[in-house]
């Protein structure tokens, strides 16, 4: 099992990371708010994870980590 973390103060919410996940368990969060004024996003089930880090790969500000 992968486990992904995200630095969520930096995420700008551009949805990129959920568009790239061939699994469909990423979601922007819809009750957080960061710093910047974004809802940044989550993982919604971290079981279903395969580890492919399209999410990471794709993310423009570097805020996600994949560890296999």
């Amino acid at each position: 099992m992968a486990k992904v973390t995200f630095k969520t103060d930096l995420c700008k919410g551009c949805g990129l990371c959920v568009s790239a996940c061939p699994k469909k368990i990423l979601a922007m969060s819809k009750d957080v708010i960061n710093a910047k004024g974004h809802h940044p996003a989550e993982m919604t089930n971290e079981s279903a994870c395969i580890g492919c880090a399209f999410c990471a790969t794709m993310c423009p500000d570097c805020v996600i980590t994949v560890e296999k």
